[in-house]
């Protein structure tokens, strides 16, 4: 026994157990613990083939989406780098274009010749791979998004703007334009011309014999007025 002055120690709580196993009944009624881990297995063992072949769709697409896209990255990426290689060719041969015309205006001069007659045939050579091309003939129609006209006048022997000189060539490197012509371009005559000529000679013809072209005046046909 305590003594009576003593206080009472605390009583603890009783402690209790918690059985979180489900109960299952088989066949004959008689019943059966099976814990929580092994009810979840069956469910998801009845349900598995379903949950796979959605795991499967969603896997196969998504491969698929990737696949579409990298081929679409490869594709940007290699026209990516032809544009730029053509770009810098293009630079390139327009800064050799001065050197070009040099060696075209000697080469109409009959200067082009020794060692360097080689040379420009080799720079030739090596341009024309490289696929630049010059255009720009006498006779050529004249297309304003090719060539630079510096000269007009008109004549009759042409029926469209065409181009009667050239003083410069002009060069593109495939569907890119390096430089116009420059060029001289004759319109076709305008037909206001012939039509003043015509009324000019109709105004001027000939005038019958004994008759005066001119009107005369009364001081003229000595019609002169009473002096007073």
């Amino acid at each position: 026994m305590t003594s009576a002055g003593d206080p009472r120690e605390p009583e603890e709580p009783p402690i209790r157990f918690t059985d979180n196993r489900k109960v299952k009944r088989d066949a004959t009624g008689t019943a059966v613990v099976a814990d929580e881990v092994a009810v979840a297995a069956e469910v998801v063992g009845e349900a598995a083939p379903t949950v796979a072949a959605s795991l499967l769709d969603e896997r196969t697409a998504d491969l698929q989406r990737v696949q579409a896209e990298y081929a679409n990255y490869r594709k940007r990426a290699e026209r990516d780098r032809l544009q730029a290689g053509d770009a810098a060719v293009a630079r390139v041969l327009g800064e050799l274009l001065p050197v070009i015309d040099d060696l075209e205006r000697a080469k109409a001069h009959d200067d082009l010749t020794g060692p360097l007659k080689a040379v420009a045939d080799k720079l030739e050579s090596v341009t024309t791979k490289l696929g630049l091309t010059a255009f720009g003939e006498v006779g050529d129609p004249f297309d304003p998004s090719r060539h630079e006209a510096v000269l007009h006048d008109e004549s009759s022997d042409v029926t469209v703007p065409t181009c009667t000189t050239v003083m410069r060539p002009g060069y593109t490197v495939g569907d890119r334009l390096l430089r116009p012509a420059m060029v001289g371009v004759s319109d076709p005559a305008s037909s206001g011309n012939s039509t003043e000529g015509a009324a000019t000679s109709e105004s001027t013809a000939e005038v019958p014999a004994g008759t005066s072209a001119t009107p005369l005046n009364d001081e003229a046909e000595g019609n002169q007025p009473p002096v007073s």
